[in-house]
Protein backbone atom coordinates (compact mmCIF):
# COMPACT_ATOMS: atom_id res chain seq x y z
CA UNK A 1 0.00 0.00 0.00
CA UNK A 2 1.54 3.70 -0.46
CA UNK A 3 1.44 5.76 1.96
CA UNK A 4 -0.86 8.69 2.37
CA UNK A 5 0.66 11.87 0.77
CA UNK A 6 3.87 9.81 -0.74
CA UNK A 7 3.23 10.14 -4.22
CA UNK A 8 2.43 13.77 -4.17
CA UNK A 9 5.50 14.53 -1.57
CA UNK A 10 7.79 11.81 -1.86
CA UNK A 11 11.08 12.26 0.27
CA UNK A 12 13.42 12.05 -2.98
CA UNK A 13 11.36 14.38 -5.89
CA UNK A 14 12.67 13.34 -9.33
CA UNK A 15 12.73 15.62 -11.82
CA UNK A 16 13.34 15.52 -15.58
CA UNK A 17 12.50 17.63 -18.56
CA UNK A 18 10.52 15.04 -20.76
CA UNK A 19 8.91 12.18 -20.22
CA UNK A 20 10.75 10.44 -22.48
CA UNK A 21 14.13 10.96 -20.82
CA UNK A 22 12.32 8.26 -18.35
CA UNK A 23 10.26 6.27 -20.54
CA UNK A 24 7.69 5.56 -17.65
CA UNK A 25 10.02 3.84 -15.52
CA UNK A 26 9.63 5.22 -12.21
CA UNK A 27 5.89 5.56 -12.35
CA UNK A 28 5.46 1.70 -13.20
CA UNK A 29 7.64 1.38 -9.66
CA UNK A 30 5.50 3.80 -8.49
CA UNK A 31 7.41 6.61 -8.56
CA UNK A 32 6.30 10.04 -9.09
CA UNK A 33 7.84 12.31 -11.43
CA UNK A 34 7.52 15.96 -11.85
CA UNK A 35 7.93 16.84 -15.92
CA UNK A 36 9.40 20.46 -15.84
CA UNK A 37 9.41 20.81 -19.93
CA UNK A 38 12.16 21.98 -21.92
CA UNK A 39 14.73 25.17 -21.05
CA UNK A 40 16.19 26.74 -17.60
CA UNK A 41 12.47 28.86 -17.66
CA UNK A 42 10.48 25.86 -17.70
CA UNK A 43 12.33 24.04 -14.82
CA UNK A 44 12.38 26.77 -12.52
CA UNK A 45 8.80 27.32 -12.78
CA UNK A 46 7.80 23.99 -12.63
CA UNK A 47 10.48 22.84 -9.49
CA UNK A 48 9.26 26.21 -7.60
CA UNK A 49 5.78 25.46 -7.45
CA UNK A 50 6.32 21.89 -6.54
CA UNK A 51 8.32 23.25 -3.38
CA UNK A 52 5.61 25.72 -2.70
CA UNK A 53 3.49 22.93 -2.43
CA UNK A 54 5.42 20.83 0.28
CA UNK A 55 5.84 23.87 1.99
CA UNK A 56 2.45 24.70 1.97
CA UNK A 57 0.88 21.23 2.73
CA UNK A 58 3.73 21.49 5.91
CA UNK A 59 5.67 18.80 4.64
CA UNK A 60 9.58 18.63 4.85
CA UNK A 61 11.33 19.46 1.72
CA UNK A 62 12.74 16.64 -0.63
CA UNK A 63 15.74 15.43 -1.71
CA UNK A 64 15.48 16.67 -5.62
CA UNK A 65 17.08 14.40 -7.91
CA UNK A 66 17.06 15.49 -11.60
CA UNK A 67 17.79 12.21 -14.09
CA UNK A 68 17.62 13.50 -17.53
CA UNK A 69 19.79 13.67 -20.83
CA UNK A 70 22.96 15.87 -21.88
CA UNK A 71 25.35 16.26 -24.38
CA UNK A 72 29.40 15.57 -23.57
CA UNK A 73 32.70 15.61 -25.55
CA UNK A 74 34.56 14.09 -22.46
CA UNK A 75 32.54 11.87 -21.58
CA UNK A 76 31.60 8.52 -23.89
CA UNK A 77 27.77 7.93 -25.08
CA UNK A 78 26.24 5.97 -22.23
CA UNK A 79 27.66 6.92 -19.80
CA UNK A 80 26.42 7.85 -16.21
CA UNK A 81 28.11 11.34 -14.92
CA UNK A 82 26.91 12.58 -11.31
CA UNK A 83 27.08 16.58 -12.11
CA UNK A 84 27.25 18.43 -8.57
CA UNK A 85 28.99 21.89 -10.03
CA UNK A 86 26.74 23.80 -12.61
CA UNK A 87 27.24 26.67 -14.73
CA UNK A 88 24.36 28.95 -16.83
CA UNK A 89 26.72 28.65 -20.24
CA UNK A 90 24.73 31.03 -22.31
CA UNK A 91 24.44 33.90 -20.10
CA UNK A 92 27.33 36.16 -21.05
CA UNK A 93 27.01 39.60 -20.15
CA UNK A 94 30.70 40.79 -21.05
CA UNK A 95 29.72 43.90 -22.71
CA UNK A 96 28.91 45.35 -19.17
CA UNK A 97 32.49 43.76 -17.69
CA UNK A 98 30.91 40.49 -16.41
CA UNK A 99 32.89 37.52 -16.69
CA UNK A 100 31.23 34.86 -18.92
CA UNK A 101 28.19 32.65 -16.63
CA UNK A 102 28.23 35.77 -14.18
CA UNK A 103 24.25 37.07 -13.42
CA UNK A 104 24.79 40.72 -13.07
CA UNK A 105 23.74 42.74 -9.91
CA UNK A 106 23.37 39.26 -7.76
CA UNK A 107 25.03 37.90 -4.90
CA UNK A 108 25.06 34.18 -6.86
CA UNK A 109 28.28 32.32 -7.19
CA UNK A 110 28.63 31.41 -11.20
CA UNK A 111 28.94 28.06 -10.45
CA UNK A 112 26.84 26.23 -8.34
CA UNK A 113 28.21 23.05 -6.12
CA UNK A 114 26.31 20.72 -4.38
CA UNK A 115 27.56 17.73 -1.48
CA UNK A 116 27.95 14.30 -3.41
CA UNK A 117 25.50 11.63 -3.55
CA UNK A 118 26.27 9.47 -6.18
CA UNK A 119 30.20 9.20 -5.04
CA UNK A 120 30.58 5.98 -7.33
CA UNK A 121 29.87 7.89 -10.87
CA UNK A 122 32.24 10.33 -12.35
CA UNK A 123 31.83 13.97 -11.43
CA UNK A 124 31.11 16.63 -14.18
CA UNK A 125 30.32 20.45 -14.62
CA UNK A 126 27.48 20.92 -16.30
CA UNK A 127 26.49 23.58 -18.05
CA UNK A 128 22.96 24.58 -19.02
CA UNK A 129 21.95 26.71 -21.77
CA UNK A 130 18.59 27.64 -23.86
CA UNK A 131 20.05 25.89 -26.86
CA UNK A 132 21.12 22.08 -28.08
CA UNK A 133 24.44 22.47 -27.77
CA UNK A 134 26.00 21.09 -31.66
CA UNK A 135 29.30 22.83 -31.68
CA UNK A 136 32.10 23.96 -29.85
CA UNK A 137 30.60 25.93 -26.74
CA UNK A 138 32.80 28.58 -25.50
CA UNK A 139 32.28 27.79 -22.16
CA UNK A 140 34.70 25.41 -20.13
CA UNK A 141 31.79 22.51 -18.91
CA UNK A 142 32.08 18.68 -19.68
CA UNK A 143 28.12 18.13 -19.85
CA UNK A 144 25.70 20.14 -21.78
CA UNK A 145 22.18 20.04 -20.91
CA UNK A 146 19.00 22.51 -21.00
CA UNK A 147 17.68 22.66 -17.31
CA UNK A 148 20.29 21.62 -14.44
CA UNK A 149 21.60 24.71 -13.65
CA UNK A 150 18.17 26.06 -12.78
CA UNK A 151 16.60 23.04 -10.44
CA UNK A 152 20.12 23.71 -8.71
CA UNK A 153 20.04 27.56 -8.77
CA UNK A 154 15.91 27.06 -7.28
CA UNK A 155 17.52 24.32 -4.70
CA UNK A 156 20.52 26.48 -3.68
CA UNK A 157 17.90 29.58 -3.34
CA UNK A 158 15.88 27.20 -1.07
CA UNK A 159 18.93 25.76 0.81
CA UNK A 160 16.75 22.18 -0.58
CA UNK A 161 19.35 19.12 -1.15
CA UNK A 162 20.22 18.43 -4.58
CA UNK A 163 21.39 15.72 -6.67
CA UNK A 164 21.50 15.46 -10.61
CA UNK A 165 22.83 12.01 -13.02
CA UNK A 166 23.04 12.83 -16.73
CA UNK A 167 23.06 9.74 -19.44
CA UNK A 168 25.10 10.93 -22.23
CA UNK A 169 23.07 10.20 -25.44
CA UNK A 170 25.43 12.69 -27.69
CA UNK A 171 28.96 14.22 -28.22
CA UNK A 172 27.65 17.52 -28.89
CA UNK A 173 28.60 17.72 -32.12
CA UNK A 174 26.99 17.49 -35.63
CA UNK A 175 25.08 14.46 -34.74
CA UNK A 176 23.75 15.15 -31.45
CA UNK A 177 20.24 15.17 -32.15
CA UNK A 178 19.77 12.45 -33.87
CA UNK A 179 22.07 10.66 -31.16
CA UNK A 180 20.01 11.61 -28.36
CA UNK A 181 16.83 10.68 -29.98
CA UNK A 182 18.37 7.09 -30.44
CA UNK A 183 19.55 6.25 -26.88
CA UNK A 184 17.06 8.10 -24.59
CA UNK A 185 15.56 4.17 -24.04
CA UNK A 186 18.73 2.89 -22.89
CA UNK A 187 19.30 6.62 -20.32
CA UNK A 188 15.86 5.52 -18.66
CA UNK A 189 16.68 2.10 -17.88
CA UNK A 190 20.25 2.92 -16.28
CA UNK A 191 18.21 5.69 -14.04
CA UNK A 192 16.09 3.31 -12.85
CA UNK A 193 18.58 0.68 -12.09
CA UNK A 194 20.77 3.59 -10.04
CA UNK A 195 17.82 4.88 -8.24
CA UNK A 196 17.15 1.38 -6.86
CA UNK A 197 20.63 1.23 -5.88
CA UNK A 198 19.96 4.52 -3.54
CA UNK A 199 16.82 3.44 -2.32
CA UNK A 200 18.42 -0.07 -1.13
CA UNK A 201 21.48 1.26 0.25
Amino acid sequence: MVEAGRERFPARLIVAALESETQGVFERAGQPVLYSGVGKVNAAIALARQLAEYRCAGRALPLVINFGSAGSRTFATGALVACRRFVQRDMDVSALGFDPGVTPFEDVPAQLEFPVVFPALPDGVCGSGDSFETGRGAFPCEVFDMEAYAFAKVCWRDRVPFACVKYITDGADHAAAGDWRTNLAQGAQAFAALYTSLENA
